[in-house]
């Protein structure tokens, strides 16, 4: 991992475990550099990513300070352009996540399945479908489809892990942006049997095509989330 990445990672890891006020600002980019051992640019980069992330927001002339509203309630807190992953996002917050498979098969794509993953219908996907706990709390259903010959090597034993690790880590392929649109949604069977939603409280639906670095995609996902348990944050950066 490259250095500025693995200092937003530590200083993520303080910010949510309240190791800094949230009333003042956190320590200036002279400092964190003196800290670790590092050019006042590395601590720009590493602070960029968390104010991307929504986690820090800069107030000019006084410094960076945390935005409360990401570590002052229990919701999970994911920004609109976060590709990282329900295990990954909630790692350096010390909560367990766990998956129950409710559907794993290969098939063939309808075609919308197919024209959103850029392939043909003769091309078989995984279809999974898995209903995340944190914590031992049902929080989201994943409904996921993925081209087999691209993803390769997806059994039970990374669906009870981290689907995006093993992109990451055993296939090293490099995953790149997302296209997402979210929606509020009433909920379905399965929100009521695994969510444990009322049949009359809403639902957070995302929709999302992933991409590779290459520009190819490798999933095409609806996610079904408890609006008790997730927030969404969009992060605009004004650039000159």
């Amino acid at each position: 991992m490259v250095k500025y990445r693995q200092i937003s990672e530590i200083i993520r890891k303080r910010i949510m475990n309240k190791e800094y006020s949230a009333d003042e600002p956190i320590p200036n980019e002279i400092s964190l550099a003196e800290e670790f051992g590092c050019s006042r640019m590395t601590i720009k980069k590493a602070l960029d990513e968390l104010v991307m992330r929504g986690l820090l927001y800069r107030k000019r002339g006084h410094g960076t300070f945390i935005v409360k509203s990401a570590v002052d309630n229990d919701l999970i807190n994911v920004t609109v352009d976060e590709s990282v992953g329900l295990t990954n996002l909630l790692k350096l917050q010390g909560k367990k996540v766990t998956s129950k498979i409710l559907k794993f098969e290969v098939k063939f794509p309808d075609k919308e399945v197919a024209d959103q993953l850029s392939i043909d219908s003769k091309t078989p996907v995984y279809e999974i479908m898995r209903l995340r706990y944190v914590e031992g709390e049902p929080y989201v259903i994943e409904h996921t489809y993925m081209p087999a010959s691209l993803i390769t090597g997806i059994n039970e034993e990374v669906l009870h892990s981290s689907i995006y690790r093993h992109i990451t880590e055993t296939l090293k392929l490099t995953m790149g942006g997302s296209f997402r649109k979210v929606r509020a949604c009433k909920p379905n069977e399965w929100d009521i049997k695994y969510l444990e939603c009322a049949p009359d409280d809403p639902v957070l639906e995302v929709e999302q095509i992933g991409y590779l670095n290459t520009g190819v995609p490798f999933e095409y996902s609806f996610s079904r989330h408890r609006y008790d348990k997730f927030v969404f944050t969009s992060v605009n950066i004004r650039r000159n």
